[in-house]
């Protein structure tokens, strides 16, 4: 008898759900999704982004990272442009200018946060994005040089072939470029007797019908659209193992298991989950070799479905993909107030956004709107295609939305193909249970900055030394961190922004033999996503000169008010809060020595000299009239300073204030003796002279927010402006929230350039639903 439930199994098959749960509890998968303003740049220009963090399984917004990292790489993998995102809520945005070193070419972006890099790359978000160089010298493309060999890959259903078992075997041949091919394929036996014929349906992907026989060696024959011959092996064939063949019905999925008869197992397992959240599990005894589950739709989740088959001893022995098209959606609609517009007119978009049943729902929204390039580009990557099918696939899916425009018997087949030959990899069923170290936590306060402290003379790691990362500035900020068995340091800065120059030491008046190393926290993983060729045409030139002179113009012309950054912090305190002692130097008589100020208007500071060095003390505020027999922490711009005669030395006029923190102050792992805070005009240091051995680094931090740019014409002096208007960006926001009716307006102006423009509204509803609306207009230039 078997048993059949949408929820747990019982019995021995519901530590197959226990485990899965367990898993899902210690490593919480994150998705990241970045819509970009638009699919192809020039250098000089800025490229916008949101970015969603959201819950792998759920869909909906995750707050548990509070950075995402955002990088721009070539083809050999290297990055051009990097940068840090802010995550609030599980979304952020921001934007990155594209320097003139950049060559023409094909590049990917890609996105993740610090704990996605414990996990594969190819699950990073990654997409392609074009970039021109109309300032170098391109090279035109020329006649493509003969295919000497096609990648071809055989994927035997559930993953293995069987002697005397019938397969189901799904192939992908693409060419040089990554696109797929059209052929004709064979399977020849020994004796060269065709055994199977195939072709593919769509995009090199099909499936064929296969048994191989017992004693037989087989060759795969490919034939391509010349009529060259290519020869390829079959995946391993086994004596003994399990197959499996899932047929689709209305209501059902049929799952029949096929193990030789021979075989000691009694019965195997099916076990489903849709995006690691379990759905069913059933067990069944083997009869004649043969077992058969129906397993109702019902109880399957939106988008991608691993059905995976356990023999007896619950070890994985097949898995295969299957996809559920979504029933619930996010649908959107963008209506403009015209559909042909004169050049600086008003343009009025209505936006709504609702569920297939007309239900209004809070969304939030990005916005792009650009002039639809005469030159080839890739396809924009949507949101709602990327969550259900793409992002839970490994390498390059060609032409996504092609499975979701689509409907029909050949969509339908074409779709089953595609997940034939991907498998669901975010965790090894091999290596659920064991138990594993994280390298990388997640950034659930700010970004973390890490490296390693080493020995100078010999390069190994020390252990337990204490380190202290600083930034020289108005507001004075700290992190301290102590270097674990492995030498390895890190420290959590919050409100750390934009490009800082970072002070990381050791206190060298005890640990002066050590060399401390700053860690980039880009990930250096690769994934198998695969850019596309990229060739310069001729034909180009004249839109390229038109573009790369408008926006030269656009540079040129652009107010200073459109470069500014914001962080959106407004806390000026320093890291220690209010100060129990705070002295403005210009309110008083101005010493010629720091020592001077200090014995004179200082009270909470001892001054004191032993051995001909100075020393500080600071009051123990629980022990009045008491000093502290150990230095207090001393700073200059919030950088600590371990040497007090160099404070000492110091030129007094170049301070503009000073505090003091009386009593132990606790910083992380430390504890320290009160704290002296010098704080210059600048917060620049002043030229106070560091430590020789400190390091000194640039650091960027996470970026500062910028307002996109777009010039208004209400009046008609703003409309009669000389000042070119040459953007082909015409809209960019990146925070569109629709109302309880899910409606919401937007309006912007045209530039100066005609053609035909596109706009891409992408974004997601409160409980997870995504959804996606392109489409056009026309900007004609207005007649006087």
């Amino acid at each position: 008898m078997s048993l059949l439930t949408p929820t747990l199994g019982v019995g021995q098959s519901k530590s197959l759900s226990q485990r899965l749960a367990q898993h899902n509890q210690q490593a919480v998968q994150e998705k990241v999704f970045v819509h970009l303003d638009r699919p192809l740049y020039l250098v000089g220009e800025t490229m916008w982004f949101k970015t969603f963090c959201l819950d792998a399984s759920l869909h909906t917004p995750l707050d548990m990272s509070k950075v995402a990292y955002l990088e721009v790489l070539d083809r050999d993998h290297n990055p051009v442009l990097q940068t840090k995102i802010a995550l609030d809520g599980g979304k952020g945005f921001g934007s990155v200018f594209i320097p003139p070193f950049v060559g023409s070419g094909q590049y990917s972006v890609r996105s993740y946060t610090h704990w996605m890099k414990n996990f594969s790359p190819d699950f990073y978000f990654e997409t392609t994005v074009s970039i021109v160089n109309p300032f170098s010298k391109p090279s035109l493309s020329s006649p493509p040089k003969p295919t000497l060999a096609y990648d071809l890959q055989l994927f035997p259903e559930g993953g293995n072939l069987v002697q005397g078992l019938e397969s189901n075997v799904a192939f992908r041949a693409v060419g040089q470029d990554g696109k797929g091919i059209k052929f004709k394929g064979s399977i020849v036996n020994q004796q060269n007797d065709t055994v199977a014929h195939f072709e593919p349906l769509k995009f090199g992907i099909g499936t064929f019908s296969f048994t191989p026989k017992e004693g037989e060696a087989y060759r795969v024959l490919l034939l391509d659209a010349k009529r060259q011959w290519f020869t390829y092996t079959l995946p391993t064939i086994k004596t003994q193992g399990y197959v499996m063949q899932v047929k689709e019905s209305t209501l059902a999925l049929e799952v029949t298991v096929s193990a030789p008869t021979q075989t000691g197992d009694s019965e195997v397992y099916l076990f489903s989950h849709t995006k690691s959240i379990p759905k069913a599990t059933e067990k069944k005894a083997l009869t004649s070799g043969k077992a058969t589950f129906t397993l109702p739709k019902s109880t399957l989740g939106d988008g991608i479905t691993a059905l995976t088959i356990f023999d007896a001893n619950q070890k994985p022995v097949c898995e295969r993909l299957y996809f559920k098209r979504p029933t619930q959606s996010l649908l959107l609609s963008a209506q403009p107030d015209k559909k042909q517009y004169n050049t600086r007119e008003k343009i009025n978009l209505e936006l709504t956004s609702s569920l297939k049943s007309n239900t209004p729902t809070v969304a939030d929204l990005s916005v792009s709107v650009f002039l639809a390039d005469s030159l080839p580009t890739e396809e924009p990557l949507l949101i709602d295609t990327y969550l259900a099918l793409t992002s839970d696939l490994k390498g390059t899916v060609e032409s996504p939305s092609y499975y979701f425009i689509n409907s029909g018997q050949e969509a339908d087949q074409a779709l089953d193909n595609l997940m034939l030959t991907h498998g669901w990899r975010r965790f090894n069923w091999e290596e659920i249970d064991k138990k594993v170290v994280y390298n990388y936590l997640p950034e659930q306060g700010g970004h973390f900055v890490s490296g390693k402290v080493v020995h100078a003379q010999t390069g190994l790691p020390a252990p337990y030394v204490a380190t202290y990362l600083a930034a020289p500035s108005k507001r004075p900020q700290l992190f301290v961190s102590r270097s674990d068995t492995a030498g390895r340091i890190s420290y959590e800065v919050k409100h750390f922004f934009g490009p800082k120059e970072i002070i990381v030491q050791t206190n060298t008046q005890y640990d002066s033999t050590y060399r401390i190393e700053i860690n980039s926290p880009f990930s250096d993983k690769i994934s198998s996503y695969s850019l596309p060729q990229f060739a310069f045409d001729a034909g180009w030139k004249n839109h390229l000169l038109t573009r790369s002179i408008n926006m030269q113009a656009q540079n040129a012309f652009l107010p200073k008010s459109a470069l500014q950054t914001t962080t959106g912090e407004t806390d000026t305190l320093a890291f220690y809060g209010v100060p129990d002692e705070k002295y403005f130097l210009d309110a008083f008589t101005r010493f010629p020595t720091v020592e001077e100020v200090l014995r004179e208007y200082v009270p909470g500071v001892g001054v004191r000299k032993r051995r001909g060095k100075f020393y500080f003390l600071v009051f123990d505020k629980l022990q009045p009239s008491v000093f502290f027999e150990e230095d207090p922490l001393m700073l200059i711009d919030g950088v600590p300073v371990f040497d007090t005669d160099k404070i000492i030395a110091f030129d007094p006029l170049k301070i503009k204030k000073l505090e003091v923190i009386s009593g132990l102050y606790y910083l992380g792992p430390m504890a320290f003796s009160g704290i002296v805070s010098f704080s210059t005009y600048k917060g620049d240091l002043a030229g106070f002279p560091l430590d020789p051995l400190a390091l000194v680094q640039s650091y960027e931090g996470v970026q500062g927010k910028k307002t996109f740019y777009a010039p208004v014409y209400d009046t008609s002096e703003q409309l009669k402006s000389r000042t070119p208007d040459f953007r082909n960006l015409l809209f960019w926001a990146p925070q569109v929230i629709t109302d309880a009716q899910g409606k919401q307006s937007l309006s912007f102006y045209s530039s100066d350039q005609p053609g035909t423009y596109k706009a891409v509204i992408q974004g997601m509803s409160e409980n997870g639903l995504a959804g996606s609306k392109t489409f056009t207009f026309e900007v004609k230039k207005s007649s006087l």
